[in-house]
């Protein structure tokens, strides 16, 4: 598997690298993948140029190329005026509009005050829905006083336990049922009319999400056993 982190940090060395770099520490802790950073920064005159002749780089090539085949991306920007930087912005403005189309993103972004933590939710998070991407959960947002903390330690460990748990789901096998592990469903199994990604839909998609706390992993229940414990109560 392939894990691809984008940084939108300026400077050298930036904060915004640094939190890309925990983030993607964190997510290998749980998943065995092959990271690839890409650091915006030396992209800039190549995006530029892309806008004005409608043609990639050999070098912006590749990083989009990167991001599109990659099973699970981080991507990570400083907040300038409450909102993604303009570089960060113009390089997913480039990128194939089906190029994120299902594909499992950790957002995070930096700032100088925690007043713009929520620049993840009313910026980052619409930008990749927009591209159909999908979105975890947890978002990480790093001011200047976060660093050392205890809670962003705690943030970038959480975030970095979905990421990986997104990228790598257990699969049903065709003719299974997706709601229980205990043998076939009723009924007969997916005939030729089904469609192929429904009969390997991941388990995790099918149950309720009791747990998030990555010292326990992700525990996901059944539909049935579910529906069959709020009856009884």
């Amino acid at each position: 598997m392939k894990l691809v982190v984008v940084s939108a940090g300026l400077s050298t060395p930036s904060s915004t690298r640094l939190l890309a770099d925990r983030l993607s520490a964190a997510t290998l802790r749980h998943v065995d993948a092959e990271p690839e950073v890409i650091e915006l920064r030396g992209l800039a005159t190549d995006i530029a140029q892309h806008f004005v002749t409608g043609f990639p780089s050999a070098r912006l090539a590749a990083a989009l190329d990167a991001v599109a085949a990659a099973d699970g991306l981080i991507a990570v920007t400083p907040v300038f005026a409450g909102s993604y930087s303009g570089l960060f912005k113009s390089f997913f403005d480039v990128i194939d509009k089906d190029a994120l189309t299902g594909k499992p993103v950790l957002v995070g972004a930096t700032g100088g005050t925690a007043r713009h933590s929520l620049a993840t939710e009313h910026a980052l998070r619409p930008l990749f829905t927009y591209l159909r991407a999908l979105v975890l959960p947890t978002a990480v947002y790093a001011a200047a006083e976060d660093w050392g903390e205890d809670g962003l330690a705690q943030r970038i460990t959480r975030a970095g336990a979905e990421l990986a748990r997104f990228m790598a789901p257990a699969t049903v096998p065709a003719g299974r049922g997706f709601g229980s592990d205990a043998g076939p469903a009723a009924g007969p199994g997916p005939g030729p009319d089904v469609d192929t990604a429904a009969a390997i839909a991941p388990r995790s998609l099918t149950g309720a999400i009791t747990s998030v706390d990555p010292a326990d992993g992700f525990e996901v229940v059944p539909f049935e056993q579910r529906l069959a414990a709020l009856r009884a109560e």
